[in-house]
């Protein structure tokens, strides 16, 4: 039997001192609950994804001497810890993502990752060089660990239709004899991820009849979240320990190597699939990126309307009332109901609240721009709105040492239906990755308990109020049907005639791939959107912005 500490950490990217500080804390607390083997999560010193920190000699030298302290550390356990190491060979790229194997004050092997992922959001063939083959690793009583990290256990073939890679890791390391396998991971979240891991990794388990134990990053740097939801799962293929969900957690389990099944089962509460998982995930998106670049507080240009009113109630859930401020900024086109339900909204967040009204700048900018503005109100003129927020809002940012959160929601940066250096202007994109039809969802679960969002909010057409009398459904097809198709196409990579045979009118479906992919160069320019799909605008979208898209759309 062998005790295991999982450590389920926080890192920030590039914060090497107070990593190393996570990491020798996680060991000493291992220690003092007398487990024989401590595993932390992927690149845990340096934090994931650290991206072109990599090409940085000094980021190197620094974290190797840490690595060096924190091996120190290790005396009477083994721990596993991720890090960046050079490459010993003479060709290829520089570095290799590793963890070190400590144990005795010493560094005394490394794992490399075999397997580097170069799809969605990753890109690991860009920084670091592939291992080709992976050592065990023989602890005290000669129990032989099977060490991977992340994506090197993602080729299960009973699990992948068609599997990702030719080679299987996991497999080859049983093969060289492992008794224990172990997998280091720094795995991002997306709405219900977590079954599939966990059923992934189960038929891991289940096939090689080995106990696994996979440890997994929380926390979120720039667009990604992690979950942690870290585990030990036995060869059946049962669950025998799970750490908590979107925070820090500390276990240790009694490994028996013999057993088929779990004698005793830990697992930490988990939030329900859906909106509950999805609001824990935001909260601690804009948590970490309020914090990790130094800020506390935020601002919100409050409209009166559902995107604004739920960006601000996930402003609170994570940082607090006291670190949130609501702005509305109405116009001869906004409604009196508008001005009610963001007063209203900030006083049941209990936020600070400023009425800055803009009727007068805007008036100023059609005289000034009066010789080139047609007679009839355009966009130009809805355009105009839109960045005078935006103004006012940076201005105020700028004055009190916020940051901005923009509130476009998915639907509408998938078509473009949002106004560059208008409402899009933002640090960060809390809702850019939850269709319209999910944010109505998501706003009725915080309603569930108390009324946070004025029930006039959810209950009225959406309108931007940018002219006379607008709703959204004057300019798009209803969110139902938009959301639907960009569900089919963005996630499930539908074409846009599998998209008609599915029962969607062919005009329809041609009209908003067109709007989606002419909208390229907005999204190119948008502030980071949190990652709580499968499929996400941002670094895992990748489509040129000078570009004919005829090719893939209906005739």
């Amino acid at each position: 039997m062998h005790r295991v500490a999982l450590v389920q950490s926080n890192y920030t990217v590039g914060d090497i001192e107070d990593n190393e500080r996570k990491i020798k804390d996680g060991i000493r607390r291992a220690r003092e609950e007398n487990a024989d083997l401590v595993v932390f999560s992927e690149l845990a010193l340096v934090g994931y994804p650290p991206q072109d920190l990599v090409k940085r000699e000094s980021f190197i030298e620094t974290q190797l001497a840490a690595l060096d302290r924190i091996a120190e550390e290790a005396t009477d356990i083994t721990a596993i810890v991720g890090f960046v190491a050079r490459n010993a060979d003479d060709y290829g790229k520089g570095v290799q993502n590793a963890v070190a194997i400590c144990r005795d004050g010493t560094v005394v092997g490394r794992t490399e990752k075999r397997l580097l992922p170069t799809y969605d959001v990753f890109d690991e063939d860009r920084f670091f060089e592939p291992a080709t083959s992976q050592p065990l690793h023989t602890l005290g009583d000669g129990t032989d660990l099977g060490v991977s990290i992340c994506e090197d256990a993602w080729n299960e073939p009973d699990v992948w239709e068609r599997p990702e890679y030719d080679e299987d890791p996991i497999e080859d390391l049983v093969t060289a004899g492992a008794d224990l396998l172990v997998n280091s991971s720094a795995s991002p979240f997306y709405g219900g991820k977590s079954a599939f891991r966990e059923q992934l990794f189960g038929a891991h388990a289940s096939d090689h009849g080995k106990w696994l134990v996979f440890v997994n990053q929380v926390g979120a740097n720039d667009e990604l979240i992690f979950d942690g939801r870290s585990f030990v799962v036995a060869p059946d293929g049962t669950i025998a320990c799970r750490l908590a969900a979107f925070e820090e957690d500390f276990a240790v389990y009694d490994v028996p190597l013999d057993a088929e099944s779990p004698a005793t089962v830990n697992i930490a509460p988990e939030p329900p699939i859906g909106a509950a998982e999805i609001r824990s995930a935001l909260a601690l998106g804009i948590r970490d990126y309020i914090h990790k670049t130094g800020f506390e507080d935020v601002i919100v240009g409050l409209s009166g309307g559902i995107d604004s009113s739920l960006t601000a109630a996930l402003a609170v859930d994570a940082l607090g009332p006291e670190n949130v401020l609501g702005v509305a900024m109405p116009t001869r086109y906004t409604s009196d109901e508008s001005e009610i339900d963001a007063r209203e909204l900030a006083d049941n967040l209990d936020i600070d609240f400023l009425d800055i009204p803009i009727e007068d700048t805007f008036e100023s900018f059609e005289t000034e721009l009066a010789p080139v503005l047609d007679e009839e109100p355009s966009v130009t003129e809805e355009n105009v709105q839109a960045r005078i927020r935006a103004t006012t809002l940076m201005a105020i940012a700028n004055e009190q040492s916020r940051l901005l959160l923009a509130t476009s929601n998915r639907s509408e940066l998938a078509i473009g239906y949002t106004t560059l250096y208008g409402d899009m202007c933002g640090s960060l994109a809390p809702i850019a990755d939850c269709p319209k039809t999910f944010v109505y969802e998501l706003a009725n679960r915080m309603n569930e308990s108390e009324t946070t969002i004025p029930e006039r909010v959810i209950e009225k057409p959406p309108s931007a109020e940018l002219r006379a009398d607008q709703t959204d459904e004057d300019d798009l097809p209803p969110y139902e049907v938009l959301d639907s198709i960009l569900v089919g196409y963005v996630d499930e990579g539908l074409t846009a005639d599998e998209l008609v045979e599915s029962g969607h009118d062919r005009e329809t479906v041609r009209r908003v791939l067109s709007m989606l992919h002419r909208s390229e160069y907005k999204r190119f320019q948008a502030a980071p959107v949190l990652k709580v799909s499968p499929k996400a605008f941002g670094v895992g979208w990748r489509y040129p912005l000078a570009a004919k898209y005829e090719s893939i759309l209906p005739e």
